[in-house]
C-alpha cells in the first residue's frame, strides 16, 4: 500500500507531467499563457540563423532584416538565406517584426525587430522593410551599418522602409521616408529614391524586367535572362544619374508573363527597377548599394530574380570574380510563397519554423 507521502508524490509528478505536455501541445512554456519576448530570447526563438558551410561566401556574414504589412518578406528573406548559406556558404542571421507578447512573426508590428545587433557583426546587411518606427536603442544599429562603408540591399519597399512618426524627437527621425532634413529619408540618400507610387496598375499590371544593354555584362546579370514577376512596377522620379540601371521595369497588360506590355507612356521611357548605386556616410566610407522594386515573396519565384539577388551578395562584398555563369538559386526545401496582400500573412508562425529541416 502506497503511503500518502508518497501518493501526494506520485499526483504531484503526474500533475506536472500533464502540464508539461498540455504546454507542448499548445506550443507554451508549462505554466504560461502566452511565451513573452524574453522567454522567446531566452530560447533564442526571436531570429533564424543558418551556418555558413562551404564555398565562396565563408567566413561573411549576411543579417536580413523583414518587416513589411504586404509583401511577404518573412517569407521571402528565410527562403533566399537558405540559398545563400547552404548554396554558397554565407552564415546569415534573419530577423523579423515580432509580436512581443507571443514571440511570433508579426509583419504588422512596427516598432519591434529584435536582434538588431546582430548587425555589428554583419559584412552585409539586406532591408525589405516597409514603415517601421524603430526605437532609438535599436535603431542605432542600422545607421551604424549605414554609414560603415559595408554593402546594402534594399528589396521593393525598402524606398519606404521608415516611419519616424511616434518620437519625432528620435535622433533618426532623417531615416523618415518623407524627411525633409535628409530628404526623402533612407530610402533617397542610400538607396537612390523614396516611395513615390505604384506606376503600373497594382493587381492587374505584372513586371517584366528588361535588361539595360549598357550594362548587360555586369555581374550582378551574369545568368540572369528571364525576369518576370506579379508585383506592379514602382514609380521613380529621385534617382540620380550615379545610379547604374541594371534592369527597367515594363509594365505588362496583364498578371501572366506572356501578357504583352502596355502601350504608351507607361513604358516610354521605362522606370528603373533593378540598379547599383554608392553612398558615403557621414565618416567617409562608401558602401555599393544595389536596390530593386521588385521583392515580393511571389516575385522570387522567378528564378533569374532569384539569380540577380545572389549575384547582388556577391557584388556588394565585392566577390564578382567568384559569380559563376549560372549561380546555384535552387530552393532548400519547400517554398510555397503566400500571394501579397495586407492581412494576408500567416498568423501564428515563429521563426523557429523556418530552421532547416534534416536533409
Amino acid at each position: 500500500m502506497i503511503s500518502r507521502v508518497r501518493q501526494g508524490m506520485v499526483s504531484r509528478r503526474l500533475l506536472l507531467l500533464a502540464g508539461l505536455a498540455l504546454a507542448g501541445l499548445a506550443g507554451l512554456p508549462a505554466g504560461h499563457s502566452r511565451v513573452t519576448a524574453q522567454e522567446a530570447s531566452n530560447a533564442g526563438d526571436l531570429w533564424v540563423h543558418y551556418p555558413g558551410g562551404s564555398g565562396p561566401g565563408q567566413g561573411k556574414h549576411i543579417v536580413l532584416i523583414a518587416g513589411d504589412e504586404e509583401y511577404r518578406s518573412e517569407e521571402a528573406l528565410p527562403m533566399l538565406a537558405k540559398i545563400l548559406a547552404v548554396r554558397h556558404g554565407f552564415d546569415c542571421t534573419v530577423l523579423f517584426s515580432i509580436n512581443p507578447q507571443d514571440g511570433s512573426i508579426d509583419p504588422e508590428n512596427q516598432t519591434n525587430i529584435p536582434g538588431l545587433q546582430k548587425l555589428d557583426s554583419a559584412d552585409l546587411m539586406v532591408i525589405a522593410t516597409r514603415f517601421r518606427d524603430i526605437p532609438d536603442d535599436e535603431m542605432k544599429h542600422i545607421d551604424q551599418f549605414v554609414h560603415s562603408g559595408k554593402p546594402i540591399i534594399g528589396l521593393r519597399t525598402a524606398t519606404h522602409a521608415f516611419n519616424v512618426k511616434r518620437n519625432p524627437d528620435s535622433k533618426y527621425a532623417e531615416y523618415d521616408f518623407s524627411s525633409s532634413k535628409w530628404p526623402g529619408g533612407f530610402g533617397q540618400q542610400v538607396l537612390g529614391d523614396t516611395w513615390i507610387s505604384h506606376h503600373g496598375n497594382h493587381k492587374f499590371e505584372s513586371t517584366r524586367g528588361v535588361i539595360n544593354d549598357k550594362w548587360k555584362d555586369h555581374p550582378i546579370l551574369r545568368g540572369v535572362h528571364d525576369v518576370w514577376g506579379p508585383t506592379d512596377v514602382y514609380g521613380i522620379a529621385n534617382l540620380g544619374s550615379d545610379a547604374d540601371v541594371l534592369l527597367f521595369g515594363q509594365v505588362l497588360t496583364g498578371m501572366k508573363p506572356a501578357d504583352p506590355p502596355v502601350a504608351g507612356p507607361k513604358n516610354e521611357p521605362m522606370m528603373p527597377l533593378f540598379w547599383t548605386r554608392s553612398f558615403t556616410g557621414r565618416e567617409g566610407k562608401t558602401s555599393r548599394v544595389v536596390c530593386t522594386t521588385m521583392g515580393a515573396a511571389v516575385d522570387f519565384e522567378c528564378e533569374d530574380l532569384r539569380r540577380a539577388f545572389v549575384n547582388s551578395v556577391f557584388w556588394g562584398l565585392g566577390l564578382e570574380d567568384k559569380i559563376p555563369e549560372r549561380a546555384n538559386v535552387e530552393y532548400v526545401g519547400e517554398f510555397k510563397p503566400t500571394f501579397y496582400g495586407f492581412g494576408a500573412q500567416q498568423k501564428g508562425i515563429k521563426p523557429a519554423s523556418h530552421r532547416l529541416q534534416a536533409q
